[in-house]
């Protein structure tokens, strides 16, 4: 079976592919790579205390420019967030070991960043995502003494 090699995914409301899995509990985006449901990642999304800072963040990346980057700070992990130019933005992630940049429109990212709202809830559905992940932390390798 060959590897999936990707450059920049793509992702936009409107695409064909079903690229969106879900949204888990702990806001995280489950999506499949380019569409193919066998290669799926989930980018770390936007976790905010009270609505005045989700209201904050939500200006913060619509008045964002080409070039400039905002970081999703959690409390594992952290996602950054580039503008790469008019209604083009990266996050990056891994795939397959290496780093990828998936691209979205700003109606897509913005979409997702919704989510963050105090008041979303996730489908069902999206639940055992949260249980897929949790799954996944703990298959993980640990460091050991050497």
């Amino acid at each position: 079976m060959k590897t999936l090699f990707c450059l920049s995914p793509r992702y936009r409301l409107d695409d064909e592919s079903r690229w969106l899995e879900g949204i888990d509990p702990s806001r995280h985006y489950w999506m499949a790579v380019n569409g193919e449901q066998n290669l799926t990642v989930a980018l770390p999304g936007l976790i905010v205390g009270s609505f005045e800072e989700f209201k904050q963040f939500i200006r913060q990346f619509r008045s964002l420019q080409p070039g400039q980057t905002m970081t999703l700070e959690r409390i594992a992990s952290s996602c950054t967030i580039y503008c790469v130019s008019n209604n083009c933005y990266a996050v990056e992630s891994e795939v397959n070991n290496a780093p990828v940049w998936h691209l979205f429109d700003q109606e897509s990212l913005d979409s997702l960043l919704i989510t963050a709202h105090p008041d979303w809830q996730c489908a069902a559905s999206d639940v055992e995502l949260g249980r897929k992940l949790l799954m996944r932390s703990l298959q993980q390798t640990t460091a050991s003494k050497g």
